[in-house]
């Protein structure tokens, strides 16, 4: 009977130390959603065409909505669009690039 209450103890006193070790790995909740906001930031898309990855952020979502409302289209999500229209928004994008270098200063 001894030997039960010790064993009992060490596990209870076991689980007591790890305990707080458990509660330090969880991530916060506001970390979580910091890390989502920077995933946000720092979305990339591949520009085939240049062989380059450029980030999608509220510039970027800009200047496509300008594209597609230059051809009178209705918005469709970036990642829907066929690599034939991809390949498309990006030439219209590096040909209009400088244009909104010089805008910028």
């Amino acid at each position: 009977m001894l030997r039960r209450s010790r064993c009992f103890t060490s596990l209870c006193l076991s689980a007591a130390l790890m305990a707080p070790v458990a509660a330090l790995a969880m991530p916060k909740p506001q970390e979580d959603h910091e890390r989502h906001e920077q995933e946000e930031r720092e979305h990339r898309v591949y520009d085939a065409e240049h062989k380059e990855y450029r980030s999608w952020d509220r510039r970027e979502d800009e200047a496509y909505r300008r594209w597609l409302d230059e051809r009178h289209e209705a918005y469709v999500d970036y990642e829907r669009l066929n690599h034939k229209r991809q390949r498309e928004y990006w030439k219209w994008r590096h040909e209009h690039e400088e244009h909104e270098e010089h805008e910028r200063h």
